[in-house]
């Protein structure tokens, strides 16, 4: 039996600076990839791994803002590897796709090329909706992209602390009321953390946190102030807007 015809769509991202291909249905990258690719640190020269990459859009928009990075995309789903890979090469940057689940052990890291203590930056926007909460998709793709568990945030930010180097950050994206959980994932050999509340608008509570964490640091934490994505007339944020044109960054990107 042959495999079924991905339908796909073509799509911009800052401002035209990407065109990425991606799913028609299913999961689709947009504002959290973006917001967290202007979070993420990186300078020319450092490896830099993207977790659960999709399409690649978080990691290739922090390659394109930042020339020169060794990135890997890292993705458990072959047909979205093969996508990224296509669309890394369609925008003319360099990275390499690993098919490799986040939550396997050293080895399987290992044998992928991501030994410990060798990466210099990782960015996650890991499956993050609570299954008791929200209704599962139907979707498989779907449902291994949103649906988190128990143990999902751990071991994914275990994994990102076994290949950092010493003082490499982790910058996440989460859902804000679950700032608890990513809070004690991060007590175990992460500091200097750096929190970014989301709000859709200043009425509304914050909805995502981003999050910077450096391996082995020790300043304290810092909380930044909230970013709106709508501003009191309900009208975009021009702010965001540039952000995700790739005209700006965070000030979780600053080194």
């Amino acid at each position: 039996m042959s495999d079924p015809v991905l339908e796909l769509t073509e799509d911009a991202f800052l401002g035209g600076q990407l065109r990425l291909t991606q799913l028609k249905s299913g999961h689709r990258a947009g504002h959290d990839a973006v917001l967290l690719a202007a979070a993420t640190a990186a300078r020319s020269g450092d490896r830099v791994a993207d977790f659960g990459a999709g399409i690649g859009a978080a990691g290739l928009a922090v390659a394109r803002r930042v020339a020169g990075i060794d990135l890997v995309l890292v993705e458990i789903d072959p047909a979205l590897a093969g996508i990224a890979r296509a669309n890394a090469a369609a925008n003319g940057i360099q990275a390499g796709v690993i098919v490799l689940d986040v939550e396997a052990d050293a080895t399987a890291f290992a044998a992928a090329g991501l030994v410990p203590d060798s990466v210099d930056a990782v960015l996650m926007n890991p499956p993050f909706n609570d299954p008791a909460r929200h209704r599962v998709s139907p979707d498989t793709a779907r449902g291994i992209a949103h649906m988190a568990t128990a143990t999902t945030l751990p071991k994914w930010v275990h994994a990102a602390r076994r290949i950092l180097k010493s003082r490499g950050a982790l910058t996440l994206i989460w859902r804000a009321d679950g700032l608890a959980d990513v809070l004690a994932a991060l007590d175990h050999g992460f500091g200097s953390l750096q929190l970014l509340p989301v709000h859709g608008d200043a009425g509304s509570p914050a909805n995502r946190i981003l999050v910077r964490a450096v391996k082995g640091g020790r300043a304290p934490t810092q909380i930044h102030p909230a970013l709106m994505l709508n501003g009191e007339s309900g009208l975009p944020n021009e702010r965001v807007q540039e952000i995700l044109a790739g005209k700006g960054t965070l000030p979780l990107a600053s080194q």
